[in-house]
């Protein structure tokens, strides 16, 4: 494990494998280096790519200094550019590719920038967020009750209730528990392009950089249409169905598009 600093102080932990390029990999919501899709695609991409994998700020062996703001995490994810040589190619999946698209349109030196699912509700084929739930959230993670905000996250991303019912079982729970207390950064993060509505034009004018948005040929049809509207939107993007694949996307699967899109 290594550690950089972000701007305000707070510390970001993070691992680094491979020879090659900068590839830093951004995780989605209740994901960090002990649990989740980084460490396996990491070793896969590590053969052509010196590979970034981090716990975003208040998980794992990261910092959590407050308030939490979506700028914070943007410099954290700078922290960790300029760790890794002051440019990098960036891949995101979930609400890690929300938080890397508005890295990029901040103007962060990021050479290429991939996008997995970012949960975009952009038309009537999904319900947009309630408009009080990051407020729940917030009161629930406040009294502690970790179980509690877990099951209204898995809930609001339409986990089947035979899961909801299994998972609180197995030995994972204690690591989703882990970084429950995280779960209001992802929404603060996402909530805003989940109101049913299309994007604005110009939303993100400043992501210049070649982008690749991509959703699985097995996910919803609301993720899906929300990707394929947000490269509709981008200055200078390509849309591409990973067939077969779901929101839980394998690392096998998404190795080689990586790969070919970080190496062209």
């Amino acid at each position: 494990m290594h550690t950089t600093r972000s701007k305000d102080g707070t510390v970001i932990a993070f691992e680094r494998s491979g020879h090659g390029p900068a590839l830093i990999l951004v995780d989605g919501a209740l994901c960090y280096r002990a649990s989740g899709p980084s460490r396996p695609l990491a070793a896969l991409l590590s053969e052509r790519f010196t590979v970034y994998w981090y716990d975003r700020r208040g998980r794992g062996d990261s910092g959590d200094t407050k308030p939490y703001a979506v700028e914070r995490e943007i410099e954290d994810l700078d922290a960790l550019i300029k760790e890794a040589g002051g440019s990098a190619f960036v891949y995101g999946i979930s609400s890690g590719a929300a938080l890397a698209l508005e890295a990029a349109n901040h103007g962060l030196a990021i050479r290429k920038l991939a996008l997995y699912e970012s949960p975009c509700i952009v038309d009537e084929t999904h319900a947009p967020i309630p408009g009080d739930f990051l407020a729940r959230l917030n009161e629930v993670v406040a009294a502690g009750r970790r179980s509690e905000a877990v099951k209204m996250f898995l809930r609001l991303v339409d986990l089947p209730a035979i899961a909801m019912v299994i998972m609180p079982l197995l030995p994972a729970w204690a690591k989703l528990k882990a970084v429950a207390h995280t779960l209001p950064y992802d929404i603060t993060l996402v909530q805003d392009n989940q109101r049913g509505r299309p994007f604005q034009t110009g939303r993100w004018s400043s992501a210049t950089m070649p982008t690749l948005a991509m959703d699985g040929g097995k996910s919803p049809a609301w993720i899906r249409n929300g990707m394929r509207a947000l490269a509709g939107v981008l200055p200078n993007a390509t849309f591409r169905t990973l067939e077969g694949q779901t929101h839980m996307l394998k690392a096998d699967a998404a190795a080689p598009v990586l790969t070919e899109f970080f190496s062209t």
